[in-house]
């Protein structure tokens, strides 16, 4: 038997109104749902039995033998959140192409499928997190003028952009702290989103405490760019998405920084197909979500890493890594060099304006580990391309940049 996804939705939404905002205890309403399979406005399949004793932004779900999400968690997102940030979000972001290149499926030895986020609004997939969390905010204040709400994040540029737009097209205040070797591309669309941006020194305890000083001085609500779960649950989309577009996908590869992307892909992967394998992908210099995914604990960067993915540089956090713990495959790390040449490979073969961070998760499939995975368990591929916003002026294989360095 099935049902459509908005009655059942709407059966769940009944029962489950904890917000992220009020203690987790609060909420202990359950849903149980006994069909087996539901459909959304889009066709696609998920399967009932996820929604089973979830609360409002908490999922009991975890790994099982088979791979499989089952309710032994708890994790900060559930695949009910990620669902209905598909739902919020669907009328303002882009279902971004999936393209492919034979070039790069010669070199990797498999099909791979590119899950183009540079083509999402911001030119990054952060403004799927981000546009879900300020439409959380304006659900949860109904009825307050959104001229009166204000929201603020850390960023070194892409979430900031994110951020700021969503907010620009909610008419909510944005500020954003940004630290003073962010790209100066960024910084400018940052302020041309009408966010306000607040420099502060580059590394992760400047950020934060320049953060938490705004919310002090303002009242504004914090969107960490990475670790809130609204944010966590926009990301997840994008999974939705590959499902739907790619036949017989094996696996999804990618980049990572604090985990907010790969930690919303993977639920929401392994609650409708478990068999798809999940990689993630990392620079060699800012290697922290590999170090903790081998060590089975969190293991955080001591140091500003010194790496051209300036939107990996930040480490895991307490949200993500969990999921990461328990679903991913693999975390592969990359080489400077590599994901240099990588970058430079897509720009020239696909014509594809990414960013470094982009390309890490084209350098980690040319990867010599990666190749010597069985071809036969992996045929299909999918590459998230998570953003294009680039400094055209500073290009890491440019002559300029080298003498820099």
């Amino acid at each position: 038997m099935r049902m459509r996804v908005r009655s059942v939705l709407s059966t769940v939404r009944q029962s489950t109104s904890c917000s992220y905002h009020q203690h987790l205890n609060n909420s202990t309403s359950t849903a149980v749902i006994s069909h087996r399979t539901i459909i959304t406005d889009n066709t696609s399949y998920l399967p009932a039995d996820i929604f089973k004793n979830t609360r409002r932004n908490i999922s009991m779900f975890g790994p099982s033998g088979d791979g499989s999400v089952s309710e032994t968690g708890p994790y900060a997102v559930s695949v009910y959140d990620i669902i209905q940030a598909s739902k919020r979000t669907k009328d303002l972001t882009q279902d971004t192409p999936v393209l492919t290149c034979s070039t790069i499926d010669k070199l990797a030895g498999r099909k791979i499928h590119f899950k183009c986020e540079l083509f999402q609004k911001s030119g990054a997939f952060k403004f799927r997190g981000a546009l879900n969390a300020v439409r959380r905010i304006l659900e949860e204040n109904n009825g307050t003028p959104t001229s009166d709400l204000s929201v603020v994040t850390h960023s070194s540029g892409n979430h900031g952009q994110a951020l700021s737009l969503a907010a620009q097209l909610c008419g909510v205040k944005c500020y954003v702290v940004m630290p003073t070797d962010a790209p100066v591309c960024k910084r400018t669309a940052v302020e041309g989103y009408g966010g306000l941006v607040i420099d502060c020194e580059p590394n992760e305890q400047a950020r934060a405490e320049a953060a938490d000083r705004v919310v002090r001085e303002t009242g504004a609500t914090l969107i960490h760019p990475n670790q809130h779960p609204d944010v966590i649950a926009g990301q997840g989309t994008m999974a939705i998405e590959i499902m739907n577009n790619i036949r017989n996908i094996d696996a999804i590869v990618a980049p990572v920084g604090g985990g907010g992307m790969i930690a919303g892909i993977a639920l929401a992967t392994k609650a409708r197909k478990p068999a798809i394998q999940i990689f993630g992908a990392e620079p060699l210099n800012a290697d922290d979500c590999a170090r903790s995914y081998n060590a089975k604990e969190l293991i955080k960067n001591s140091s500003p890493p010194k790496t051209v993915c300036d939107g990996l540089k930040t480490s895991l956090g307490e949200v993500t890594f969990p999921v990461i713990r328990d679903l991913l495959t693999d975390v592969i790390t990359v080489t400077e060099e590599e994901i240099i040449d990588a970058m430079r490979l897509v720009w020239e073969r696909m014509k594809l304006v990414i960013e470094p961070s982009s390309a890490v998760g084209v350098a980690a499939v040319l990867s010599e580990k990666f190749k010597s995975l069985p071809k036969d368990q992996l045929k299909n591929v999918a590459v998230i391309l998570c953003g294009g916003n680039v400094d055209i002026d500073n290009l890491p294989w440019s002559s300029t940049t080298s003498q820099q360095k």
